[in-house]
């Protein structure tokens, strides 16, 4: 996998030691594989963005909107069209949901693995790509 820019990858790790709280509560029950054994991962980097969380093996990302999301709805629907042309489905949550009803937000994800099929690994191209590993 190609390596994100220095300045992404930074504040990628940056993100992964400051998680809000609603982060960590979702990624407790996403971590270790817990839901059907499948991979996630915290603050990736897709593109030019960061995403929340991401299964890369069915190509889902979960994203956790707090209040301050309702002032960026333009950019968040061209973040969400970006990532879906990369092959990605997003769900997003509101932190209400997730400390409220955290039941119901898993067994959304859990559906969402269920009805998307695992994509096979493809050799990545060397060079300046859109999809870079965050460390």
């Amino acid at each position: 996998m190609e390596k994100s820019e220095p300045l992404m990858r930074d504040r990628a790790r940056e993100l992964r030691k400051t998680q809000t709280d609603t982060e960590l509560k979702l990624w407790q029950a996403l971590k270790q594989r817990q839901i059907q054994g499948v991979k996630f991962r915290r603050q990736y980097c897709i593109g030019y963005y960061i995403v929340d969380f991401v299964c890369l093996s069915h190509r889902i990302i979960i994203e956790v909107d707090g209040s301050q999301h309702s002032e960026k709805v333009e950019y968040d629907l061209i973040r969400t069209e970006f990532l879906s042309k990369m092959g990605y489905q997003v769900l997003r949550f509101w932190n209400n949901e997730v400390f409220q009803n955290l039941e119901a937000v898993l067994e959304s994800i859990n559906n969402a693995v269920t009805m998307t099929a695992p994509t096979p690994s493809l050799p990545r191209k060397r060079g300046r790509g859109l999809e870079f590993q965050c460390t």
